[in-house]
């Protein structure tokens, strides 16, 4: 059916094909809009509508409003930025270098940006303030080892796709030896390995906000130039473009994206696979769309995900990570039957 809409607006040209993909952005925003709603009003205890909206507005002091205000909105910012950027991480690394699977934490960048995290959250559990900016270091190293080992005379998606899968492996041999060298330290750690959003509360918003801001604006800005890349390294070059330089900026503006999600919830994965070529298969390859379109469904299908992931064996909670993992896995296996 979505098919036989789109012929609908593409008859008319590339005026109606902009009609369609605004359409789509309005959807995803509603999706996004939705998630935040339900994430809100479902859980071990209901909330109404105007409970919502009398908490947001006025911060009360009743207990339905409390739990608004100090538990479910900040976790809901939370997932809501987290799946912002990893589905535009996802969405870059994917024209970067060229390859349709790349996602943060298939490739290993997750993993790069986790085995930082997992040195200072067990050797020094005191200097937390320093997650997101050593996680960026080590998601940079990851990318650019996975880089240098993809690459013999170009680039090529199946190289990468091995080196990123060899590059990931090892880093996690890594998270798994600290974890049996200090066991005594590992609870916390092992919860955000899986990747969840239990106990996110606003000194989380604060971490991830400016990251997640200075991120989009870095992503929205590199449209078009991923346009020109996407065309090929000759003729982005004929077209003037510093391909190398590109591809190293817009690397390092996914990496910090990722970064600063795995920094707050832990290694989240499949967010970055799924989101964007959901949204490459409504509005198309042009990343002037692609990039918000993903940035919006990113946010609905993280905060539906984890409001399902809490409520749907309540009162006991699963990690959203767990869930996304099931339902990625097989959606991976379809894309590489259908990329081989």
């Amino acid at each position: 059916m979505i098919n036989k809409v789109k012929q609908v607006f593409d008859k008319s040209g590339s005026v109606n094909r902009t009609m369609w993909r605004i359409l789509v952005l309005l959807i995803f925003a509603v999706i996004a809009l939705s998630g935040i709603v339900v994430g809100l009003a479902k859980g071990a205890v209901n909330v109404p509508a105007a409970t919502i909206v009398q908490a947001i507005l006025t911060n009360g002091a009743g207990v339905q409003e409390q739990i608004i205000w100090n538990i479910r909105l900040p976790r809901i910012i939370v997932g809501a930025l987290v799946g912002l950027n990893l589905a535009l991480a996802g969405a870059i690394l994917q024209a970067v270098m060229k390859n349709p699977l790349a996602d943060p934490h298939i490739i290993g960048i997750s993993s790069g940006a986790g085995l930082a995290g997992i040195i200072v959250l067990v050797l020094f559990p005191t200097m937390e303030y320093l997650l997101t900016p050593v996680a960026f270091v080590g998601a940079m190293a990851a990318a650019a080892l996975i880089y240098l080992l993809a690459w013999k005379g170009g680039i090529r998606p199946i190289r990468i796709v091995l080196a990123g899968v060899a590059v990931s492996a090892f880093l996690g041999s890594g998270i798994s030896a600290l974890m049996v060298l200090y066991s005594d330290r590992v609870h916390g750690a092992l919860m955000w390995m899986v990747g969840g959003l239990t106990a996110r509360s606003w000194p989380h918003v604060y971490i991830i906000l400016p990251y997640s801001i200075c991120g989009s604006l870095f992503a929205f800005w590199g449209a078009k130039r991923l346009n020109v890349l996407s065309l090929g390294d000759e003729v982005a070059r004929g077209l003037g473009l510093k391909v190398e330089f590109t591809r190293l900026l817009m690397t390092a503006v996914a990496a910090l994206l990722a970064a600063s999600a795995v920094s707050v919830v832990g290694l989240l994965g499949f967010v970055g696979l799924i989101v964007p070529h959901a949204a490459r298969l409504l509005v198309g390859a042009d990343y002037r769309f692609l990039l918000p379109a993903s940035a919006l469904l990113g946010m609905g299908v993280v905060t539906l995900s984890d409001t399902l992931a809490r409520t749907m064996f309540s009162p006991i909670e699963i990690p959203v990570g767990i869930l996304m993992a099931f339902v990625g896995a097989p959606f991976f296996l379809f894309l590489l039957r259908r990329e081989s």
